[in-house]
């Protein structure tokens, strides 16, 4: 799906992105169409190398095996060194949105240029503890703007609300063509405070992996921000 078209696609928000990272892999294609059949429009698959985070998880090949079971847009959050080394491989197994971390990135401003060129939308990740300096580079072509509310690396963290101040002054700003994704320690809990500081899409592990019902906890979480 050409850049743009994926951010048009999923809309202004709120948007529920399930983390695919705490599904049940062994049934990955059931996992998909369940939550489809939930109301979800799109997935999101953190990919980590065990060197910028200390956790490992997977690559392309799984996003190659969503590509060919599910048209529903791939948002592909890459927390890995030097990213710049993949980007076409990511393109190749048929990410959509690809997001870089801001710390990994010797030039964040190429990679982000190098990923819109291969038709992906381009996404800019920074951690709690990062200075919002560091991703003034990037903001002009970014299409997407991720704030962890944890950090990078792992699942079921609890959330920093420092990432709410940053939410807050990325959304203030007059000259933003972004959308606004928060990630981390996200759920019935957090997902207001979120909305309130101007986030539009929320990525979510256990509050719709660890539920009964996957179409329950999605409605809750969408009702808990359009109520």
């Amino acid at each position: 799906m050409p850049g743009r078209d994926v951010i048009e696609q999923l809309g202004n928000g709120p948007v529920i992105l399930p983390s695919l990272l705490l599904c049940d892999f062994a049934n990955l294609q059931h996992e998909v169409e369940q939550l489809q059949q939930a109301g979800i429009k799109g997935l999101h698959l953190d990919v980590m190398d065990g060197h910028f985070v200390p956790n490992l998880t997977y690559g392309m090949p799984i996003v190659d095996a969503l590509r060919k079971v599910t048209d529903m847009p791939l948002d592909v959050h890459l927390m890995i060194q030097q990213p710049e080394r993949y980007l076409q491989a990511f393109a190749n197994a048929g990410a959509d949105l690809l997001t870089v971390h801001v710390e990994a990135c010797e030039d964040i401003v190429s990679t982000l240029s190098e990923i819109r060129s291969l038709g992906m939308a381009a996404g800019v990740a920074m951690n709690p503890a990062t200075d919002m300096d560091r991703i003034e580079p990037a903001l002009s072509l970014a299409d997407l703007v991720l704030v962890m509310s944890v950090p990078a690396g792992f699942g079921g963290q609890s959330f920093e609300a420092v990432a709410l101040d940053k939410t807050r002054q990325l959304a203030s700003r007059d000259d933003r063509p972004w959308i606004l994704e928060m990630d981390g320690g996200i759920n019935l809990d957090t997902i207001s405070s979120c909305h309130e500081a101007g986030a539009q899409w929320f990525v979510i592990g256990s509050a719709i992996f660890n539920q009964p019902s996957y179409p329950d906890a999605v409605e809750s979480l969408l009702a808990t921000v359009t109520s």
